[in-house]
């Protein structure tokens, strides 16, 4: 037949694959052209780009109708709607049914098909009719009320039917599996990709599904056997946890196949059984818990069918094809979840998977717990004090034991013969839950005490790592080891008082061994960002160990220095307070940690906190340590910033002065230290308005910079940001906006898209598109830029609420004056509350929120927060800073609409003549005052 000009995309729910298969088979061979995901997309794909192809392309979409396709939060949703949004050939049919309001109004005026409750032979008519339309008769119709006789049906003429009608059969005649789990949640992908695997084979199809105890791979077996129930003529299940009894097993199925001899017995039998097997087809044979793979290889049988196996022993996959089996996605837990505990609402469900770490059987065992009763906060609470114990109680139908008895089983059977992989598991179990690499073992083995055997075995740790992975207690991966944060709970509780001194010992020596580098070098942040996640973990038990100290102050560098505000306050909290009190407020490295506790609340915001934090650091350093030591100019540094800050910058400036005078004396002019100094004196510059010197000092700092650090390290790349800010207010707009793109792309490419140095350098560029009359481009920038900020530091950050007012200053320019004042009165409200009433930033939304009203012709309100703005202004910054001229234009123009000119003129006049001295004849804003002398 030739091949029809449709193309037709199948829609269809993850369960009712074999119903996909079997249309898309039947369409191919009425000469339609069709694309189903599981024949035609390959794994790794963007699963969401290749849908919207496949329905841009399609002539038609033929949706499966089931219960399961409406099923909430599946892709099928977006398919079957973007399908009718777009074309007319939307074909439903229904191949299970459907109950009172499981069919979306929007379908309910559709016709469709029914498939279900057919023959294989009607429901392929009525499939092509689905397509075709119907057809209609040749001849007359015979008369209704005559007596009629049903024809016999017509011969069907059967190929080898790959994939089965659906609903042909119901069990197999010969099956052993249990019962299916009413529960079974997600695990889509995984089912789709075993069944694709074992369909791509030739001869005998082995799939091994590895993974640790507790992640479910029984359950995806016996769930796989039922979906897949009608493609087999025999499906037969085997126990091999104990290989004695795989052949007992066999010989069982020998029977079943009527090749069995009593007098033979079970081994001569299951010979039988796997020979048997040799001359049949569509079968499949489970073999669970198949652990000793060596011993179990002559078991694995020949012939055209399939094998799944279930292991932990991840060592199958070198001798059969497999599939490694990880825990629940996030989404796939909260939709077992919420199918189990309707009550729970989307935060205690996301809440719960997280302390769960997505682990299938800790799951179903909560799920035990709290659907007999017990509150959820009560099980919080014994989940952090008595975790080895909750994890031992909870009804769990499909899993044999609970997830306490299978890691104790399986420790137990390492402790035979594996006492250093045992070792191993107890120092693993006190880090992190994420991956640990190797090298770290490797490197740190000569000094982990804990680990019996020879310090200089060649194969260590590999040689203990393997047993781990055999056993189903540890994933791994190339190059790392991981042990889930549960099974880590439960050997933390079974390891004695004397081992555990000794493992936190080993733990310091593990973890400052595994140093990855100056923490200021975004090269560094990867290896950096690993080793945190595990000194965060530690940082309770082994915080104030001496070798670690160091280590864990880098670590706090490092999140400080990728943006990371709120884990770095969180890490900088607990070693200042923990430290305080071990070492004492004096000791250096509670100098250290405080000092790093101050910037991480700066980068919060939190500023007046930080100020307190610092003075009293400043105070002891200078008492212990002197005027001039590095360490007390650089607390001395830090109150200059944190004043800057804080608003108060009259007070900043003698510090930077002395701090950068002293710096430059005790470590030369081109010490890093001495050039952060000199930045933020050029900083503290451009905020007293002093934008020609800050511009000469940001120039200088920036050439010093570049040849010390290279162009695109983040102190180079701030020194540019600060001089295109320089530039901006020198009204050499053109000449910024090159630089501030060129920044931008660097901090995109080295420090990432939402990195706070980032998001500063994108707004600054919107703000000088804005000046430059890019109005609708500068929109676009800002927005964006608030929306990753409101994201990354929440609502009240001093610099979410600095987008917020550039977005409401920009939505003015475009005329939006209603939207705008909505924004900028809001931001200003946020900014009293967060900074206070004489705020510089406070001060600029109370200006906006002015002139926008000015704007809206409201002059009498307009004009006196314009005074008020003046004269706090006046009092903070001085008669001449750029600000303070900017409230004097504004009242000026506000006082000419109502009417009073003379008054107006005058204060023109004096705005212009000060402007000229300050910025000079050809500065924007000296411009715009003599514009607006001649108009008064």
């Amino acid at each position: 037949m030739p091949e029809s000009s449709d193309s037709i995309f199948i829609s269809y729910a993850g369960s009712d694959r074999q119903w996909a298969e079997w249309v898309a088979w039947r369409l191919q061979e009425a000469g339609h052209r069709v694309e189903l995901d599981v024949w035609h997309w390959h794994t790794g794909e963007d699963f969401v780009r290749r849908m919207s192809e496949a329905l841009a392309k399609a002539t038609a979409v033929m949706a499966l109708f089931s219960p399961a396709y409406f099923a909430a939060g599946r892709f099928t949703e977006e398919e079957w709607t973007a399908a009718l949004a777009s074309r007319d050939r939307f074909i439903p049919v229904v191949i299970q049914p459907l109950e009172a309001g499981e069919l979306p109004p929007i379908l309910a005026s559709r016709l469709w098909k029914e498939l279900h409750g057919l023959d294989e032979t009607t429901a392929t008519a009525a499939l092509v009719e689905a397509v075709r339309g119907p057809t209609p008769p040749t001849s007359p119709p015979a008369f209704p009320g005559a007596a009629t006789q049903t024809a016999p049906p017509a011969p069907v003429v059967r190929h080898q039917p790959r994939p089965r009608f659906p609903s042909s059969t119901g069990l197999p005649d010969v099956w052993n599996v249990r019962r299916r789990n009413p529960h079974f949640t997600g695990r889509e992908m995984v089912i789709d990709d075993l069944r694709s695997e074992l369909l791509a084979e030739q001869q005998v199809a082995v799939q091994a599904l590895h993974g640790s105890g507790g992640i479910g791979k029984t359950q995806i077996a016996v769930e796989y056997a039922h979906r897949f129930a009608g493609q087999y003529d025999l499906v037969w299940w085997v126990d091999a946890e104990k290989v004695d009894q795989v052949p007992q097993a066999y010989a069982e199925l020998a029977a079943r196949l009527d090749v069995a001899r009593p007098e033979a017995g079970t081994e001569a039998n299951a010979r039988s059984a796997m020979q048997g097997l040799r001359t049949l087809d569509r079968w499949l044979i489970i073999l669970d818990n198949a652990e000793d793979r060596d011993k179990l290889d002559e078991w694995l049988p020949d012939g055209d069918g399939h094998v799944l196996i279930t292991s932990r022993n991840s060592a199958w996959q070198l001798t059969v094809p497999g599939l490694p089996l990880d825990v629940f996605s996030r989404r796939d837990s909260l939709a077992y979840l919420n199918g189990r505990l309707p009550a729970l609402t989307a935060e205690q469900a996301n809440s719960l998977a997280g302390v769960l770490g997505d682990l299938p059987l800790a799951l179903a065992q909560a799920v035990g717990v709290l659907t007999a009763g017990m509150p959820l906060a009560r099980y919080r609470q014994l989940l952090d004090t008595k975790t080895s114990d909750l994890l031992s109680h909870g009804d769990t139908p499909g899993y044999p034991d609970s997830l306490k008895a299978t890691v104790t089983i399986a420790s137990e059977r390492l402790s035979v013969s594996h006492d250093d992989a045992l070792a191993l598991l107890r120092l693993l179990s006190f880090l992190g839950p994420d991956p640990v690499p190797t090298l770290w073992l490797a490197d740190a083995r000569g000094r982990l005490a804990t680990i019996p055997g020879d310090p200089d075995d060649l194969m260590w740790p590999q040689s203990a790592i393997e047993p781990l992975a055999h056993f189903g207690l540890a994933r791994v991966e190339h190059e790392t080891v991981q042990i889930h944060r549960l099974t880590q709970a439960i050997v933390r509780d079974h390891a004695s008082r004397g081992h555990v001194g000794a493992i936190h010992a080993d733990l310091a020596a593990l973890l400052s061994a595994a140093d990855p580098g100056n923490p200021q070098l975004p090269q560094t942040w990867p290896p950096w960002a690993t080793l945190t996640s595990h000194l965060t973990a530690a940082r309770h038990t082994i915080g104030a160990h001496p070798d670690l100290r160091p280590t864990l102050l880098n670590a706090a560098r490092y999140l400080i220095q990728s943006g990371q505000r709120r884990a770095a306050h969180d890490l900088t909290h607990t070693l200042y307070e923990s430290w305080a009190v071990g070492l004492g407020e004096d000791h250096p490295d509670t100098l250290h940690s405080a000092q790093a506790f101050a910037d991480a609340l700066c980068d919060l915001g939190r500023h007046a906190e930080a100020r307190r934090t610092v003075e009293d650091t400043l105070e002891r350093r200078r008492r212990l340590l002197g005027e001039d030591h590095p360490d007390t100019l650089h607390s001395a540094h830090d109150l200059a910033i944190t004043l800057e800050n804080l608003g108060r910058h009259a007070e900043a400036r003698p510090m930077h002065e002395d701090t950068l005078e002293r710096r430059r004396r005790v470590l030369g002019e081109g010490h890093p230290e001495t050039l952060r100094s000199a930045h933020s004196r050029a900083v503290s510059l451009h905020f007293l308005g002093n934008y020609a010197e800050a511009r000469r000092l940001d120039e200088d700092t920036l050439e010093r910079r570049r040849r010390l650090l290279g162009e695109d390290h983040p102190d180079t790349l701030r020194s540019a940001r600060e001089l295109a800010v320089s530039l901006h207010f020198l009204g050499h707009y053109a000449e910024a906006r090159r630089l501030e793109e060129d920044t931008l792309e660097r901090r995109r490419r080295v420090l990432g898209e939402d990195h706070p140095d980032t998001l500063q350098s994108a707004r600054e560029l919107a703000v000088t598109l804005d000046s430059l009359g890019r109005h609708a481009e500068a929109r676009r920038e800002h927005e964006d830029t608030l929306e990753r900020r409101r994201r990354v530091l929440g609502e009240d950050h001093p610099d979410t609420l600095r987008s917020a007012h550039d977005v409401a200053v920009t939505l003015h320019n475009l005329g939006h004056h209603g939207e705008a004042r909505r924004l900028e009165e809001d931001t200003m409200e946020r900014r009293r509350r967060v900074l206070g009433e004489d705020h510089l930033d406070t001060l600029q939304s109370a200006h906006d929120v002015a002139v926008t009203l000015h704007n809206l012709g409201h002059y009498a309100a307009a004009r006196p927060m314009h005074e008020d703005t003046m004269e706090r202004r006046r009092r903070l910054l001085g008669e001449d800073h750029p600000d303070t001229l900017r409230s004097a234009r504004d009242l000026a123009v506000t006082l000419h609409n109502l009417g009073r000119h003379a008054e107006a003129r005058r204060m023109h006049e004096d705005t212009l003549e000060r402007r000229r001295r300050l910025l000079g004849e050809d500065h924007p804003d000296t411009l715009q005052s003599a514009h607006d002398l001649t108009r008064c």
